[in-house]
């Protein structure tokens, strides 16, 4: 598929999520599929945020792979950018964090999941956290303007990653950083699960190798890029199963833990 098909894709997919309540969404994992229930064995990819200062529950549509602002490194005071922001779950979070003299922007490309953020936002009382529409790759962001960049399971999805990195590097002040979760392979995946759209929504088929995306990120011009926090993620069989059949089936599980979520920290020193 094309860059902006895929992006037309992301869009109709969270389009629909953000449509959905909370209970609806309540079992939900792998950035939106249905695959995570009460009796699976394997790594869901959202992380528990309750005990969290800022946690909003209707904000939480179990979209995420991690915790980025746990090695955010956020300070009162900070400009902070939430990209891929979706209902304003990270968003509210960091806004804790950066206190009354702070402030956090949330940007996402849907405009279904910017008005499920700013009702969010409203209902809180919150004038420090506002949310834009912008695409990562073209942000509508002015150059050297921010602190801290998170970003919570969104830049696997983005076609073109050495923009979106590029794009980080330009917002940032100089002696900004970043610290985004994301899902990353440790191998390749087999072919059937790459050309499925439905898994590209889910996070898996736009993911790359990790070495590639390290590379990605350092190319942009960032420096002590660090892996923060690593963990294997599992797909359960009956969602593989519509996709792969008898020796894929078998290669891929023989092969461990294939897909990684991972929480990457990087600075911009010049």
């Amino acid at each position: 598929m094309e860059n902006e098909e895929l992006k037309t894709l992301v869009k109709e997919k969270y389009g629909e999520i953000a449509k959905k309540s909370v209970a609806e969404l309540e079992n939900s994992s792998c950035c939106g599929t249905q695959c995570c229930g009460e009796t699976s064995d394997y790594t869901c990819f959202n992380d528990d945020y309750s005990k969290l200062e800022g946690y909003t529950p209707g904000a939480d549509l179990k979209l995420g792979c991690g915790v980025p602002t746990q090695t955010a490194a956020i300070r009162s005071g900070d400009t902070v950018l939430d990209l891929g922001s979706g209902a304003g779950n990270d968003a509210f979070v960091a806004r804790a964090l950066v206190g009354k003299e702070g402030k956090v922007i949330g940007l996402d490309m849907t405009e279904a999941m910017l008005e499920k953020a700013r009702k969010n936002a409203r209902s809180l009382g919150f004038s420090n956290v506002e949310f834009q529409l912008g695409d990562i790759e073209q942000m509508p962001i002015e150059s050297a303007s921010v602190d801290v960049i998170i970003s919570n399971c969104v830049l696997n999805l983005v076609p073109d990653k050495h923009k979106a990195f590029s794009e980080m590097f330009r917002v940032l002040k100089r002696g900004g950083h970043f610290s985004v979760s994301d899902i990353v392979l440790a191998s390749p995946l087999p072919e059937a699960l790459q050309q499925a759209a439905e898994m590209y929504a889910g996070c898996v088929s736009g993911a790359i190798p990790q070495n590639e995306y390290l590379e990605i990120i350092s190319r942009a011009g960032f420096s002590k890029v660090e892996v923060k926090i690593e963990k294997p993620i599992s797909l359960p069989e009956e969602v593989l199963s519509k996709y792969l059949h008898g020796a894929e089936m078998q290669g891929l599980r023989s092969a461990g833990a294939v897909i990684r979520s991972v929480t990457v920290y990087g600075e911009k020193v010049v």
